[in-house]
Formats: structure tokens, C-alpha cells, sequence
């Protein structure tokens, strides 16, 4: 089991990966697993999917459980299961940001490519401070000031790998709808507009919109973010954010399913260049 650079999410899921792995070698459920470590099926289940931190020694508890003898395997297993347990940048900002949203977190820090459908608003990546303070602000208007302060720092935060080293490529998909609502009044609208068009420079950020006259596509009103690893070993994610939470979608079959939806999304949006053209036009619109 080879070592990276991966951050504590991603390796979660390889640890859970493995686990799951052995545990159906071994011929049990998740019952029979949870067993061994005094843990329900539901929480074998939420360790197998990369979901909870898990400790070393219930690890080694399961590892013996499905019969794993070898010691360089288990040695590797373990030596895994430590580095789950180290805390991401993000963890600074636990006090602003619900569990739910750290998994996402992490799989973004180390994703090599993040694809965005965005229906509505302007993707979190791409958003100036002033903007993110409005959507935050609509969303969650009973939040302090202080705690829509912090949020846009994550935001922020999280939009400086973009620009660092090895930064990750991103394609974005944005409804013209995106680029109409006046979040935060026209002058934030415009400003963010003009964000757009300069981020849009960088050569590993490509923006596209998809215009009203497309009419009717396979995706209508659903916005989704397709994650990828430099790692053959992590598999692709979906993030699908809900009102109250958020889902993830990992099997091979149905992510495969939003990965064509994105092809057709690209397909029918205008080409960057026209993009920009149109965003560029859409910020000088009168206030």
C-alpha cells in the first residue's frame, strides 16, 4: 500500500477501501465486523466509506477479526489508519462548518480535477469575498457576523490552492441564471462578473455558460461537483450539496452517469471564449 501526499479525507477512504475489502474476503457482514469492535453495522459501514476517523486499535481489532496475519500488511494498514487521524487546515474552522461539509473540504484539497454544474449561483471557488458574504448571508440570514466573516475566510482559504503549486484543474459550468441574480445587489453582481472573466485566464480554470435559449438538458436543476484524484487508487467522487446536508455519490456505474452528464452540459454551453464575451457584456449592464 503505497504513501502520498494525500490529505487525512482521502486517505480515510483508502483505509475504508481496504477494509471493506478484507472484511468481504473474510466472508462476514458488517454485523459480524462490528462485532469485534463493539460497533454497530451502521458504523462499519460509515468507517468502509471513508466517513468517520476510526482508532488504531479497532483497526487492529478488525484486522485479526479477517484473519490478516502478514505483518508488513498489517503494519501498512496501521501505519494508515494513525494518518486518518491528522487534522486538515480546515479543522480550524470546525467551529463554522458542520461535519458534512469538512468530508467535502478535505476530498477538494486534494482533488486533481473538480468539474461544477452551477444552476444558481456562481460556484464557491470562483466567488469574491462580497459576493460569498451575500450568499451566506441569504442562506443562513440569522448567522452573526462574526460566524459570515469566518465563512468567507474558508471560502477564501479554499481558493488559494487554485493559484499555488500543482493546483487542481477546474471546469465550471455556470446557468446564465448564475450570472443574472443580483446576489448582494448589482454592484457586488458586476464586480463578481468581472472576477469571473479574470479567472477565467488561468490556464488551468475554464468557464463556461450555459445560456437560456439551450432551453430543456439533463440536468435541470440540479448542480453537482465532480471530484478527481491523482491517484488511480482514490476513486471518483460526486458531491451534491441539499438543504440540510449533502450526498455522495461513489459507485463506479453512477458517477459515471453525472461524468456524461457534464460532457453534454459542455456540449451544449457556449465555448469559454464566447463565455467570457458574454459575461464581460453582462457586467456592464446598467446597475
Amino acid at each position: 500500500m503505497a504513501k502520498s501526499s494525500a490529505g487525512p479525507t482521502v486517505r480515510s477512504r483508502r483505509l475504508g477501501v481496504e477494509l471493506r475489502r478484507l472484511r468481504e474476503a473474510a466472508g462476514l457482514t458488517a454485523e459480524e465486523a462490528g462485532q469485534a469492535i463493539r460497533a454497530s453495522d451502521a458504523k462499519i459501514s460509515r468507517i468502509e466509506n471513508g466517513r468517520v476517523a476510526v482508532r488504531a486499535v479497532d483497526v487492529a481489532d478488525l484486522l485479526t477479526r479477517y484473519g490478516v496475519e502478514d505483518t508488513d500488511q498489517r503494519d501498512a494498514i496501521l501505519t494508515l489508519a494513525k494518518e486518518t487521524r491528522q487534522q486538515g487546515w480546515w479543522r480550524s474552522f470546525s467551529d463554522v462548518v458542520p461535519r458534512w461539509m469538512e468530508v467535502y473540504i478535505g476530498l477538494e484539497a486534494d482533488a486533481s480535477s473538480i468539474n461544477v454544474y452551477q444552476s444558481s449561483l456562481v460556484e464557491g471557488l470562483l466567488q469574491t469575498p462580497e459576493y460569498a458574504a451575500a450568499v451566506i448571508h441569504s442562506t443562513w440570514p440569522e448567522l452573526p457576523d462574526d460566524e459570515v466573516r469566518r465563512r468567507v475566510t474558508l471560502r477564501t482559504s479554499r481558493q488559494e490552492r487554485l493559484s499555488g503549486a500543482e493546483p487542481p484543474r477546474l471546469w465550471v459550468v455556470l446557468d446564465e441564471a448564475a450570472l443574472r441574480r443580483p446576489i448582494g445587489g448589482r454592484d457586488v453582481l458586476h464586480a463578481q462578473l468581472r472576477h469571473l472573466v479574470d479567472a477565467g485566464t488561468q490556464p488551468n480554470i475554464t468557464i463556461q455558460v450555459l445560456p437560456f435559449d439551450v432551453g430543456g438538458h439533463a440536468a435541470l436543476g440540479t448542480s453537482f461537483t465532480h471530484l478527481g484524484f491523482p491517484d488511480a487508487a482514490d476513486p471518483e467522487v460526486v458531491y451534491l450539496e441539499v438543504l440540510t446536508g449533502s450526498l455522495y455519490v461513489e459507485k463506479p456505474d453512477e458517477v459515471r452517469q453525472y461524468r456524461d452528464k457534464l460532457d453534454h452540459l459542455r456540449a451544449l454551453a457556449l465555448s469559454p471564449r464566447a463565455s467570457a464575451e458574454m459575461i464581460t457584456s453582462l457586467s456592464k449592464e446598467p446597475s
